[in-house]
Formats: C-alpha cells, sequence, structure tokens
C-alpha cells in the first residue's frame, strides 16, 4: 500500500505540458499553473528565454509555475497529460516531430480549431474541386493517425483569450470518448471563473469549433457593412443551420452543435472583434484585400482556409451551405460583400428549422 501511494503522489506532482505558446496555449498554460506546475512548449528559443526571464509572453504575465522550453523531448519525457495548441496548418508536423517521444500512457487534449487535408500527390487545395470526409481529419484523428497515444481529448468552446487572462467567466468542453480524459481535464482546467462541460462527442465538438469560422467570417463581414441586430441574428442562426447540415454530414452529432462548443461558441465569435475570424470579414467589408489582411495579423485566422475545405465538402456531399458558397466566393473569386450579402438576402428559403 506504502508503494502505491507514493506512486501516486508522484504521478499527481508530475507538470502538465502545453505546446504552442500563442495567446490561446498561454492562456491555457496560466490557467492550468492554477493547479500545479506546467511546461509551456515554443518554437523560437530565443522567446522561450525571455519568457523564462522576464515572465511574460505576447502581453501575459506568466504564472510562476510554469517553465518554458523549447525541446519537445522535455514535454513528452516530464509530462503525462499534455494540451497541443498548434494551428491546424502546422499541427500534423507538430505531431511528427513530438510522436518519438510519446507512449501509450500519454494523454492528449487539445485546442486546435481546423481541418487537416490530405491530397494526392501534385494536387493542392486551390487544384481540386471536392473533398470528402476520407480527405478531411480533425486533429484527434491526426493524434491517433501520428502516434501511439489512445486517449484522446478535444478543448472547445466560447475561449477568448483575452477574456480567459482577464479572468472573466467563461466555460469551456472536454470531448472524448474516454471518461478518463474528461474527468482529468476538468480537474485539471476548472476553477472559480472556468466552468468546464463534457461530451463524448469529439469529432462533433472538433467539426462544431471548425464551422462556426465561417460564419464568424461573416459577421464580420456584416458589422464592417453597418448592419445592426437584426442581420446579426438572422446570420447566426441561419449559420448554426448550416452548421448543423455540413457537420453532420462530416460525421458530427447534431446535439455538439447546440451546445457551448458550437452555439456558444458561435455566438461568441460572431459578436465579438477580439475574434481573428470576425476580423478578417470586417476588414474585407471596409474594402482591405484578403492577403493584405492575412499578413498583417500576428496570429492565424483559421476561417479562412477552414472556407475552401468546407465548400469542397458541401460540394462533394451537396449540400446546401449558401453562406458557406458565398463567402468562399468573396475571398477567393472576387465577389464583394455586398453582392453576397444581396445573394443571400434573395435566395428563395422556406423552412427555418427542419434538422430535428
Amino acid at each position: 500500500m506504502a508503494t502505491q501511494s507514493i506512486k501516486s503522489k508522484s504521478q499527481e506532482e508530475k507538470p502538465i505540458g502545453v505546446i504552442g505558446a500563442g495567446n490561446f496555449g498561454t492562456v491555457i498554460a496560466n490557467i492550468l499553473a492554477i493547479h500545479g506546475p506546467v511546461i509551456l512548449y515554443g518554437r523560437n528559443e530565443e522567446a522561450v528565454i525571455k519568457m523564462n526571464l522576464e515572465r511574460e509572453n505576447r502581453g501575459h504575465p506568466l504564472h510562476e509555475n510554469i517553465r518554458a522550453v523549447s525541446n519537445l523531448a522535455t514535454i513528452a519525457r516530464e509530462c503525462d497529460v499534455i494540451f497541443p495548441m498548434v494551428p491546424s496548418a502546422h499541427f500534423r508536423e507538430m505531431m511528427r516531430n513530438l510522436s518519438a517521444y510519446l507512449q501509450p500512457y500519454h494523454i492528449l487534449i487539445h485546442g486546435t480549431k481546423g481541418f487537416d487535408i490530405t491530397l494526392p500527390e501534385g494536387e493542392t487545395i486551390e487544384s481540386i474541386d471536392k473533398l470528402s470526409r476520407k480527405q478531411v481529419k480533425t486533429m484527434s484523428e491526426v493524434i491517433r493517425e501520428e502516434s501511439v497515444v489512445v486517449r484522446i481529448g478535444c478543448l472547445a468552446g466560447p475561449n477568448l483569450a483575452k477574456e480567459l487572462s482577464q479572468r472573466q467567466p467563461a466555460a469551456t468542453v472536454i470531448a472524448s470518448p474516454f471518461d478518463e480524459v474528461i474527468q482529468i481535464g476538468k480537474k485539471l482546467l476548472r476553477n472559480d471563473r472556468f466552468q468546464v462541460y463534457e461530451n463524448k462527442d469529439i469529432v462533433g465538438v472538433e467539426i462544431a469549433g471548425v464551422l462556426k469560422n465561417i460564419i464568424a467570417i461573416a459577421s464580420g463581414a456584416l458589422s464592417g457593412l453597418g448592419y445592426g441586430e437584426n442581420a446579426k441574428g438572422l446570420l447566426v442562426s441561419r449559420g448554426a443551420v448550416e452548421m448543423v447540415y455540413l457537420g453532420r454530414a462530416l460525421g458530427g452529432d447534431v446535439k455538439a452543435f447546440l451546445g457551448v462548443a458550437g452555439i456558444g461558441d458561435l455566438v461568441t465569435t460572431c459578436n465579438s472583434p477580439m475574434s481573428r475570424n470576425f476580423t478578417v470579414g470586417y476588414r474585407l467589408a471596409k474594402g482591405e484585400k484578403l492577403p493584405d489582411i492575412l499578413n498583417d495579423m500576428a496570429e492565424i485566422a483559421e476561417g479562412v482556409n477552414t472556407v475552401r475545405i468546407a465548400k469542397k465538402c458541401a460540394d462533394f456531399y451537396k449540400i446546401r451551405a449558401l453562406i458557406t458558397d458565398r463567402l468562399y466566393k468573396v475571398l477567393f473569386e472576387g465577389m464583394t460583400v455586398e453582392e453576397a450579402l444581396d445573394f443571400l438576402m434573395r435566395f428563395p428559403l422556406s423552412a427555418d428549422i427542419d434538422f430535428i
């Protein structure tokens, strides 16, 4: 019994790993650090040294329990539970680099809201017309493909980094088919200002978190045009319906889109200038060009690439996704925001809700 007690204690004292020292990764590291030691991984060695010396990153003070490193092997060696917070464009590469150090006992709970796509050799996202679900992967599926890790979870919800850093009331969802992962995630993250809900449909929660970024871009565009709350309410409600149809075609359950990670996240990102995707739409409506907007942003707006992927998935599955389709034309085919809005307002629709 004594040996078992000592073992349990040593496991509890192990630090928690966070991979990705962007705004969200830093804020999650600070939340985790309330309960114990955290190792925060950043790719840039100079930035990591600076973090450890100045105890600050991207304007966020670092909790005293956080130690920054630039070595993935350190994270895997010292941490049993790891939270990857890496943009989807770099997620598979990160997992390939990390996988050499991972063991089946590791637990990974990611917080990335994007898709990974697999294309035939020589093809690009621009050169193909349609995408099937076999070619589109969520981050939990990437983890499974690239590593021996079995226990995988996802963190999703209305989690604007700035508000979390100010300890404003907020909530998130831990989704996983494993009860153990959910309970560990709740224990590590929950505090008096941060509520944590649970969901077994990890794929549905992942897809909801990805697709709402499309509607957030459209919402920013409406605000950029100067339209008010009636227009916003129309967009959010029709956007939620579109998310359900697309999400269901991609393998998610309707329930995932009606909770905190679906409607909750959708409402938040459609109403906040702090959302990168909202900002893209707002600036587009003001007449700026997409390449200029993206080059000017400090962090990736996942929704832009999601529009490409979702449009081609909708075409493959013959899903009527009007907002996604028009936004694709605005982003990549030269249509103006005004023209897209005019089309949507004129399109003959009748049923309000027909997916329940």
